[in-house]
């Protein structure tokens, strides 16, 4: 808990300032996922946006930006629905068959 008065602003200005970028990054992430559910024009203009304004303040690094604005542009123009998030499949290292030894 906070005593001296200085700390006390901080803290207040620090959950402020959590909750507006808690807000930022759900509304980036739910516009990218509705944007590659349905690529039209508007929507692409609406998610280079965001992006462009997550790369500003840092939430994204600029190659990430790049690389997704490339990757809007590319669903808008082939026209597919792609999912929006893709989960790494686990892969199982498959640990060779011991052999008998025979004598």
């Amino acid at each position: 808990m906070p005593i001296s008065l200085s700390a006390k602003k901080s803290q207040r200005k620090s959950l402020k300032n959590y909750k507006e970028n808690v807000l930022f990054k759900n509304k980036v992430k739910l516009t990218i996922k509705k944007f590659l559910t349905k690529p039209t024009p508007e929507g692409l203009k609406e998610a280079y946006s965001l992006v462009d304004k997550a790369v500003k303040s840092g939430l994204y690094h600029f190659n990430k930006g790049s690389r997704l604005k490339a990757k809007f542009a590319k669903q808008l123009k082939s026209g597919k629905a792609a999912v929006a998030i893709t989960k790494t499949k686990k892969t199982v290292k498959k640990t060779p068959a011991k052999r008998k030894v025979v004598k």
